[in-house]
């Protein structure tokens, strides 16, 4: 997907943390990537009304109350593996059904909510993940309400399944696939941090926010499964990988605002849909 003017000014609020975000900066994070100043302005102006950014003093911003959850989960990234924890073999599950699917807006924080948790749709409504994630099932709920599951949702664990169900149960998720995909994001990002320092500035720092955005995507959607669904090796080799990477892109941004930042527009580039959309 391309960055848009909206993806572009929450991932930089994100990473600004307590730092009011400078419209000016916005402008000139966003030229890199094509995006026109006009753009910049009225999309600060929309997330503005809707409650998304907020003033934080003249020509600057910070996040506003409608994202500080989704933002804080997101700045949480890497801290992920650390709601691990191990597993015991039963389930965690949410019944949806009964709540209906003609309310869009509903539907699409349910449908959120479930998707950055790693459940996977086991029956119509009926939603299943391994339980190995946070102290206990009253968290894992907490955390679901508070990324937009409805409170009438049911949450509780299951075990005593079939062997046949049990096989199925497995077939959600695609280990093989997310354990190549870990293995592959580590090497590309590994290989880019070799190479990075030949490139202009300009080019730097828009690769490395395209780069450190999947990779923060890969962990903010992984769903954490336990072995032996993915080798879980392979993957806090890949979130280590990560947190370095996106800490050199912090560096390389800030590098780039001190020395004043002032690109020549370009063409878009691609990025991964931010989470708070």
């Amino acid at each position: 997907m391309k960055n848009t003017a909206k993806s572009m000014i929450l991932d930089l609020l994100v990473a600004a943390g307590d730092k009011p975000l400078l419209a000016r900066e916005a402008v000139a994070a966003c030229a890199l990537f094509g995006i026109s100043e006009n753009s910049v302005r009225v999309t600060l102006a929309r997330l503005s009304a809707e409650s998304l950014i907020k003033g934080a003093g003249r020509g600057s911003y910070k996040l506003g109350p409608n994202a500080l959850q989704l933002s804080a989960e997101r700045a949480a990234w890497q801290q992920a593996e650390q709601r691990m924890r191990p597993w015991a073999g039963d389930y965690l599950l949410v019944y949806a059904a009964a709540l209906g699917r003609t309310d869009r807006t509903a539907l699409r924080q349910r449908e959120r909510a479930l998707q950055m948790l790693g459940f996977c749709e086991l029956q119509k409504g009926l939603y299943i993940r391994p339980n190995n994630i946070e102290d206990d099932i009253a968290a894992v709920r907490q955390r679901l309400l508070a990324l937009g599951l409805e409170p009438q949702a049911l949450v509780f664990t299951g075990n005593g399944f079939t062997d046949e169900e049990l096989a199925r149960i497995r077939t959600l998720w695609d280990g093989a696939a997310l354990t190549q995909r870990y293995q592959q994001l580590t090497h590309q990002l590994n290989e880019w941090l070799a190479s990075a320092v030949d490139l202009e500035p300009e080019v730097r720092a828009r690769e490395v926010f395209v780069l450190g955005s999947a990779a923060i995507r890969q962990v903010l959607f992984d769903p954490l499964l336990p072995e032996p669904f993915v080798d879980a090796q392979v993957r806090h080799t890949f979130v280590e990988c990560a947190q370095h990477f996106v800490a050199e892109g912090r560096r390389i941004w800030l590098e780039l605002f001190a020395n004043g930042l002032s690109p020549v527009p370009v063409e878009p580039a691609c990025s991964t849909q931010h989470p708070l959309h």
